[in-house]
């Protein structure tokens, strides 16, 4: 099991606070009402849930902003929103957080995209989704294009959270190539980390990193993942298909595996969760902490370690979560190595 160097760690993390970092994608309110059941409805044999709390987080690529922004990176946003109460509930809590949302596009034909989880004594009841999963439309799709072309060269690195919702668009994915040939993305310069979506496996051909979760990398591989030397398979296979020169394949209680370009190899990084409550957001958290990492120069391995915690930390609590750094710094103390 690889655990890193702990002094590497730690210095990697506090090279991380201030780097400008972009992230495009699909945005998503996560609503959550939290109660108490003590008996079953008279009218349908479902639990009756007495609300005690409701409280709205940040999802989907806006998970891996409220990441980014926690670790004390400098996040920057592109990705559209409706014109509704929801869209001003983000963009105040993206605000709160300091992230820049100048790239936000408001599309008044779409609503903002709300996952409403209800959660009974630390059990998910029920999920509501309320969002609208077709293409944007031309006017719209180009506007974000035209805005996350213009935020490129500002940021260290940019990060891709693709959930199939429509904001990342061909005409998205055309702006990344091109800046990927026109040698504005790629590792050692800054780096695209793509966390993937099943609608656009056959468009990837852009990215440095790309990040599938073991269901994932076997639809969009064809190989079948019964164990590492399996999801190392895959991940070469993936690299060739889509153009990547990383590949990093999180395997759940498997922990990960991080395969390099160039005959370097890959390695095997075991999980660190000593308690799983929820895996919600732990992929938004690996792609935030793994990518700001190799924005600062860091070695894969040291970006993976790092991701593996964080990974650790939010799949202990209930709900989609942010890491906290002081938590982190505690957790990477612990588990890595002294010298």
């Amino acid at each position: 099991m690889v655990l890193g160097n702990k002094k590497d760690l730690l210095a990697t993390l506090d090279r991380i606070v201030g780097t400008p970092i972009l992230v495009a994608g699909d945005l998503i309110l996560d609503r959550y009402v939290w109660g108490k059941v003590d008996r079953i409805s008279p009218e349908a044999p479902v639990p009756v849930v007495e609300v005690q709390r409701m409280e709205d987080r940040l999802g989907g690529a806006g998970n891996v902003v409220r990441n980014l922004a926690t670790i004390g990176a400098k996040p920057s946003v592109v990705g559209t929103v409706g014109s509704d109460e929801e869209a001003t509930v983000m963009m105040r809590l993206f605000s709160e957080i300091g992230a820049e949302t100048k790239g936000i596009v408001v599309d008044s034909t779409r609503p903002t995209t709300l996952k409403t989880r209800v959660i009974a004594h630390t059990q998910q009841v029920v999920r509501i989704d309320r969002e609208k999963r077709s293409a944007e439309s031309s006017d719209i799709s180009s506007k974000v294009a035209q805005n996350l072309d213009g935020a490129i060269d500002g940021a260290k690195a940019v990060i891709l959270s693709d959930y199939g919702k429509g904001a990342v668009s061909g005409k998205v994915l055309d702006t990344l190539l091109t800046a990927r040939e026109q040698g504005r993305l790629g590792l050692g310069l800054r780096p695209l980390f793509v966390d993937p979506h099943p609608l656009n496996y056959d468009n990837y051909k852009f990215m440095s990193v790309a990040k599938p979760n073991r269901k994932e990398a076997e639809i969009a591989s064809g190989c079948t993942i019964g164990g590492v030397e399996d999801a190392f398979k895959a991940a070469q296979a993936l690299m060739k298909r889509w153009n990547s020169e990383m590949m990093v394949v999180t395997l759940g209680e498997g922990g990960m595996v991080v395969q390099q370009g160039g005959g370097q190899g890959g390695v095997h990084l075991e999980t660190m969760a000593r308690e799983v409550y929820d895996v919600s957001g732990a992929g938004d958290t690996v792609s935030a902490l793994f990518c700001a990492a190799l924005a600062t120069g860091a070695s894969p391995i040291v970006a993976g370690v790092l991701a593996n915690i964080a990974a650790g930390i939010v799949v202990s609590e209930v709900g989609t979560v942010a890491v906290d750094i002081d938590r982190l710094r505690a957790e990477v103390s612990r588990f890595g190595a002294a010298a």
